[in-house]
This record gives structure tokens, sequence and C-alpha cells, in this order.
């Protein structure tokens, strides 16, 4: 596996991302078949693992740590804080970044994540009844205890990555970014480059749209959370068909997959970007490590820009409920 630089932080080229083994897209996969898939990332050179309290909630921390304790000191754990999650039903009541609570999360991350350290720390979503330099100072606190490694953000404003930022360095940004969906462009990464921090992208494909795995006729159950987002509705998934057989041809012309193609190419917008896909299934994590070793030619990222900006994408990312709570 391929190293990149996360701000000050080395690992691999990309990440995994944990949620959907326990969380937000269907059935979570058996314990023991987790703990195993999670071993074998490691094998594999994966060494940059995401997680979050929210994610079950909680179970996802408690995985991850189980399944990563035996080779604790080969890999990085990030997880999160920033909601405030009733303990006894897991309903999740708002956002919550109060300096005492972001302690507490800290403190039930370590126990569930069976460690003493958390490598990188994120606010999950910017909480605007909390002073951000406040929480930054909070998290400064934390790693000069040695209970936290880095600090990072998820889809927070520029404005308030600039003043978390000066009051604790930043050591990484994550928020939403793919061939689906481009917003960070604008004005993130210019930001996090002359600040040296590090992208994560999350959906890196499309919450499994870019692999070409979905057609018009996909649907997804109540426990899936696509079924939330309006760019998965039936009318959008065909609208935006034409996407996905544009980058099937791309993908087929090289002799790899859509998965590959969009993974590449997020690769090749800048050396400090590590993605983080989520998947339950071996063969898909294999395909997508192997996107690392793939170097596009100048017609190939032609080819992708003309095709996503002859085909815009239709439904928003988010419903609004959620939607509020990005850029923020």
């Amino acid at each position: 596996m391929r190293k990149r630089k996360l701000g000050s932080l080395e690992v691999s080229a990309i990440g995994l991302g944990c949620m959907g083994l326990s969380h937000g897209y269907g059935t979570s996969v058996d314990r023991q078949q987790g703990i195993a898939f999670l071993r074998a990332a490691v094998e594999r050179g994966v060494t940059l693992f995401d997680t979050a309290e929210m994610y079950g909630p909680f179970v996802n921390e408690e995985l991850v740590g189980e399944a990563l304790a035996p080779v604790r000191g080969e890999v990085l754990i990030a997880t999160k804080f920033g909601f405030d999650i009733a303990p006894e039903t897991g309903k999740v009541r708002g956002v919550d970044s109060r300096p005492a609570h972001v302690r507490e999360v800290v403190e039930a991350s370590l126990r569930r994540l069976r460690t003493d350290r958390i490598d990188l720390l994120y606010q999950h979503r910017v909480d605007p009844d909390v002073p951000i330099e406040d929480v930054a100072g909070t998290v400064k606190e934390l790693i000069g205890a040695g209970k936290v490694g880095h600090f990072g953000m998820c889809e927070a404003g520029v404005k308030t990555i600039r003043r978390a930022h000066a009051v604790q360095p930043l050591t990484a940004v994550q928020s939403e970014y793919s061939l689906w969906w481009r917003g960070p462009e604008e004005e993130a990464l210019p930001l996090l480059e002359e600040l040296a921090i590090g992208f994560v992208p999350y959906s890196p494909l499309g919450r499994g749209f870019l692999t070409g795995a979905m057609s018009a006729d996909t649907s997804f159950g109540d426990d899936d959370f696509r079924k939330l987002i309006p760019r998965f509705t039936p009318e959008a998934l065909k609208a935006n068909q034409a996407l996905v057989e544009r980058l099937r041809g791309i993908a087929a012309a090289r002799g790899i997959t859509p998965a590959q193609i969009a993974l590449a190419w997020l690769l090749s917008r800048k050396p400090w970007i590590v993605p983080i896909p989520g998947t339950t299934k071996l063969h898909r994590l294999d395909e997508n490590i192997g996107a690392t070793e793939l170097t596009l030619a100048a017609g190939d990222l032609d080819e992708i820009e003309r095709a996503f900006a002859e085909n815009p994408v239709h439904g928003a990312r988010y419903p609004e409920h959620l939607q509020r709570l990005v850029g923020r």
C-alpha cells in the first residue's frame, strides 16, 4: 500500500470508512465477520480506520476497538464527537460540542476503542451554540493530556476552519467529495492547501453509486440511510444513470472498474487527499486498494471532466434537515 501525508500523519493512501459495518446501509455485518474483515484490511496495508460514536450508535467503535486491539501499534484510529445521543436509546437529539460533553465523549470512546489515545479526533458537525474556539481549546487540552493525538473537523465552513486552526492546528478536515459532489473545490481545498491541512473525502464512491452497481430500479430498505437522500429517489437514479454509463465506458477502455476510476481521480487531485471508501466485502476492498496503483493520464482526466460537465447530477446530496448541519 502506498502512503500519503495527512497533515503531519503518514497513512495509507486510502483509509477505511467503517460506518457501513454497523450503521447506515441496511443490515449490520455479523460481529465476528466484521472483526475478520477489519483485520484483513490491516493485512492489506490499510492503516487509517474511521469510526464515530454515532455509528450504531456506539457499536461501531466497539467493533473497531476489538478488531484492532491486537494490531493497535500498526494503525491509526479516527473517531468523532459532536452529537447529543441518548445513551439508553441511541437516539440522536441534536448537536452538542460543549466542552464538558466533548470530554465525556472522549472518555467513552477511549473505553469502546480499547485504547488510551485517539489518533485523530474530529468534530462531527459544527455546533452553532458553542464558539469554535472553545471546542478547539478543549481538544487542545485533550491533546496535552495525551488522550488525543490530532484534531480534525467534518463538513465545516472555511471561516470556522480558520478560527479553529488558530487555536489548535488541524491535521485533517473530512467532508463529502467525489465525482458526484465537488463542492469542496471552490473554497475548502484552497484553504486546506494554504494551512497544510490534510483532506479526507468520505463517500468517495457516491455512497455506492459510482461503482456502477446501482440501476434505475434499485430500491433501499427503511434501515438504509440512502432512502432519505434526494439523490437516490427513483427519478434521480434514472436521470443519473447517464453519468455512470460514461464512467463505465472510460473504465472499460482501461480495463479497470468505475470505482477504481473514481478513486484514482480523487487521488490525482492533491497528494494530501486520503479517501476513506467503506465496504463490507473483501473483493471490493481489494478493488479499492487497486486504485492506489493507478495513474490517470491527462486524456483520461479530460474525458472524465467532459463526462460530468455534460451530465449534471440530479438530486441534492442531503435532505433539508441534514443539509443545515454542513458548511457552518
